[in-house]
């Protein structure tokens, strides 16, 4: 476990839509990526050279910078067999660790319940973005869910009362119920509810404790991993944070849009980290960036579509940086039905923050036993 006094705390990030890894760890001196990405590709002038192999591309600086530090692990050719090439099976894979069935129970969910197994902190557990992902959903498991930090406290704070607290979520509940029928679904309804008004009334503290010269970017992400510092800083108890920034879907006009979405994901996790320099509150941060899959090889002359292979990054002042794994060949004799490779189970990456970082047993979360990586 993390030789820290203060609880280890794990910060989530998602790649929505299918990051494309070729033209984010950039094989810049290979010549099948050239032959491949005639059109769709990372020109060698807006390199960021790691080695004579790979390089970052030049919009992410700021992450250049965090690597160079050696506070940043690049894990290689991630994924699982058998790559659907469906989002929405691939994530349900990612958050549920179930690539043979249907998943019910999302894994972050599991660590959230043995890290407060008698589900005492509401906030546990928060996730900053709209809806809840499967990764968090369990039952028995509460996870406060939150869209805009700084209004998110104001419904509760009007209605004091808990007899009309009682009414609205019966109400709620009622709504739902031609839909999703009584018993143990209304009873999940109303506790998820309660959980709500509960997890509302205690952060709303956190925007009122926060205080830092830390300018962030106006973005999304920026905003999303604000409140996340706001909350980490508030010490509300929180030991896992979960968003997530996209779409990554580069069907069409790939070049402007991956760009953009990667300055923003580098300059908001620069200022992130600096807000926790400032505030001598990282020692016991990580955070894990991941995306359902990578994209295809070859370009489709405007944009890229769903592969297979993809890439994970890991982040903060005790992670052992460097190149994990091995980047998938681009050989045409090793490729997927034309996508790279995953050589890494996705598992072991999920296995090795679970047990070396934040100290709990793996397999139950992740469904059995797979190669760790010692990045942490």
């Amino acid at each position: 476990m993390a030789s820290t006094k203060k609880d280890p705390v794990l910060v989530i990030l998602q790649l929505t839509g299918a990051n494309d890894y070729l033209n984010t760890i950039v094989p810049y001196t290979n010549p099948l990526y050239w032959d491949n990405r005639p059109k769709v590709n990372v020109p060698v002038d807006e390199v960021l050279p790691i080695d004579d192999e790979l390089a970052f591309r030049s919009d992410t600086e700021q992450l250049k910078a965090i690597y160079d530090q050696g506070n940043m692990a690049i894990i290689h050719g991630i994924g699982f067999e058998n790559s659907p090439r469906s989002h929405f099976r691939a994530m349900d894979i990612w958050h549920t660790c179930e690539p043979d069935k249907i998943g019910i129970d999302g894994w972050v969910a599991k660590v959230i319940r043995d890290l407060d197994p008698s589900a005492e902190n509401v906030l546990k557990g928060v996730n900053f973005g709209q809806g809840l992902p499967r990764a968090l959903t369990m039952r028995g498991v509460p996870v406060t869910s939150v869209n805009h930090l700084e209004t998110y406290g104001v419904f509760s704070s009007v209605r004091t009362s808990e007899q009309e607290r009682t009414q609205l979520l019966d109400s709620f509940a009622r709504m739902y119920a031609p839909a999703i029928g009584t018993g143990p679904t209304m009873e999940y309804l109303g506790q998820t509810g309660l959980d709500a008004l509960k997890g509302a009334d205690i952060i709303k503290v956190a925007p009122e404790r926060y205080s830092s010269t830390i300018e962030y970017p106006n973005s999304t992400i920026a905003k999303a991993l604000k409140d996340v510092a706001q909350v980490h800083l508030a010490d509300l108890g929180t030991q896992v944070f979960y968003t997530s920034h996209g779409p990554f879907d580069t069907h069409f006009n790939q070049g402007g849009s991956h760009a953009k979405l990667w300055m923003e994901i580098s300059e908001a996790v620069e200022s992130f980290f600096a807000d926790l320099r400032e505030h001598d509150a990282g020692d016991n941060v990580v955070m894990m960036v991941f995306s359902e899959f990578g994209r295809r090889v070859r370009d489709n002359g405007t944009g890229t579509d769903h592969g297979a292979a993809g890439v994970a990054f890991v982040l903060g002042e005790r992670v052992k940086g460097g190149m994990y794994g091995t980047y998938p060949s681009l050989g045409p004799e090793d490729l997927t039905q034309g996508d790279l490779a995953p050589n890494y189970d996705f598992r072991g990456f999920y296995s090795s923050l679970v047990d070396k970082w934040l100290g709990l047993d793996p397999v139950p979360i992740v469904g059995g036993q797979f190669e760790q990586m010692a990045f942490v």
